[in-house]
Parts: C-alpha cells; structure tokens; sequence
C-alpha cells in the first residue's frame, strides 16, 4: 500500500455544496469551512440579511456564491433548491441541512402545532432535502455527500421542555441510519453531525461570566469529560471529513461533535 496523501483524502475543492439554514451557528460554520476548502455554494436561508454576509464573507474568501433567500419548507421549495445548485454549477455533489428550529416548553404548557413545527422544520424538511438531492445525486451517477444535522438530544433526554427538539432529533437519527442503509449502494453517502452545546446566537448566555450562567455551565461540564463547551470550530473538521473522499466508508453514521459528553 502506497502512503497516503492527506491533502487528497480531505479534498472537496470544485466541489458543488448546498447549505441551507446558511445563516445560522452550524450553516455558517459549514459555509466558511466548504469556502475555504475551494468548494462552490448555494447557501440557503430565511434571513436575507445574516445570508447575503455570510455569503459575501465567503466570496471574499475567493468562493463562487450562490445565495438564495428561501426555507426549504416545501417539495417544491427543496427541488427548487437542488435545481438552482445544477443550473449554477452543473452538479451537486454535497448536501448541508443546517435549517432547523427548537422551542422549548414544558409538555403541558406546548401548544400542538408547536410540536408539529419543531418535527416539520427538523423532520419533514430534512427528509424533503435529502430526497431532492438523492433524485439528482443518483441521476449524476458519481455519489454524493448528505449531512444532517443532529444533537445529542437525539440520544438523551432533558429535564427542560425538550420533548419537541428531543423526538424530532431522535429521528433524523433514524433518517440517517435508514439512508445510509437504503442509499449505500449507489455510492451516497448519508450521516448525522450531533453536537451538544457550543456557542451560538442562542447559547451565548452561557457563556458569559453571570452567576446564572456560570452555575449552569459549572453543572453542565460535570458531564463533559472535555470540560469547556463547544465553539463553532469544533464542528468545521467532522463536516470536511463527512463531506469529503475521507468517510467514504461511512454511512448511516451519528457523530457527536460533544466533548465526549454522551460517552459517559
């Protein structure tokens, strides 16, 4: 066996990407790291604003852009999506679903159209955006990349009102696995970032020197055999791997970006 050329494993350079949720923690995250990798993007998003910076951050940083202002909150709209990563670049070769929401509520205050969006945005729009790529992917011939996006709440509970965020996680966990088993053999390959608590817009409280949030933190990191909280860095390596000739063998696949939280 010849010695392995690293450079060529990690390489998605001229690849095409589609992020959608390209304005949020872990969509941004994934468009800097495909940038700066040398692929070409269609970022996705609800929020104008948030989309055209971190599509100009990425152009500055020598990337082909495509931006597009929408939710993939339909068939018709993650078709749409597909279609425009085709007629920009010619192909897809890589799928970041990064959209998604979460709101919190104790089983008994949730309103069940609360429920019914969390599982739509995490779910049902999940499972919408891979089945586009799929049908284009497997037209293409070459394989593909499809990344969803997790938490460890897929796989543990919380005291909170986590029941929505918890059930919709837990089964696009379920998605990855019955499609890394259904998409094996066409060479597409289908797996789950899952991370636990790393700086966002959302979290940031967390993070600050408060006595609320350092009792929260102090208590959290108990469990976490690390012993920080996750940055947004945490989670560029697991996407270029899982987006690149480097996890070619690996499908079906939940990788927590946790610190080791759910290991112990």
């Amino acid at each position: 066996m010849a010695v392995i050329d690293p450079s060529l494993m990690f390489n998605v350079a001229g690849k095409t990407a589609l992020i959608t949720g390209a304005s949020g923690a872990f969509g941004m995250v994934a468009a800097r790291v495909l940038a700066g990798a040398g692929c070409k993007l269609v970022l996705a998003a609800g929020n104008a604003e948030a989309l055209s910076e971190i599509a100009e951050e990425c152009r500055e940083g020598g990337a082909e852009v495509v931006e597009v202002n929408t939710r993939p909150d339909s068939e018709a709209a993650c078709a749409a999506l597909v279609a425009e990563a085709v007629k920009a670049f010619g192909t897809l070769d890589i799928l970041v679903v990064a959209s998604g929401m979460n709101k919190v509520s104790k089983i008994d205050e949730m309103a069940p159209e609360t429920f019914a969006n969390v599982m739509d945005a995490n779910v049902t729009q999940s499972w919408l955006l891979a089945r586009a790529a799929t049908v284009q992917m497997k037209a293409q011939g070459q394989g593909g990349k499809i990344v969803l996006v997790s938490s460890a709440r897929g796989l543990l509970g919380h005291p909170a009102g986590y029941t929505a965020y918890c059930a919709s996680k837990a089964a696009v966990d379920g998605i990855t696995k019955a499609l890394g088993c259904e998409l094996g053999p066409t060479g597409i390959t289908v797996n789950a970032i899952a991370p636990t608590v790393f700086r966002s817009p959302l979290t940031a409280w967390m993070f600050e020197d408060t006595d609320q949030a350092t009792a929260v933190r102090e208590g959290f990191l108990t469990r976490v055999p690390k012993g920080r909280l996750g940055e947004p860095e945490d989670l560029a390596g697991p996407l270029l791997f899982l987006a690149s000739k480097a996890s070619d063998f690996y499908t079906g696949h939940i990788l927590y970006a946790d610190g080791g939280y759910t290991a112990g």
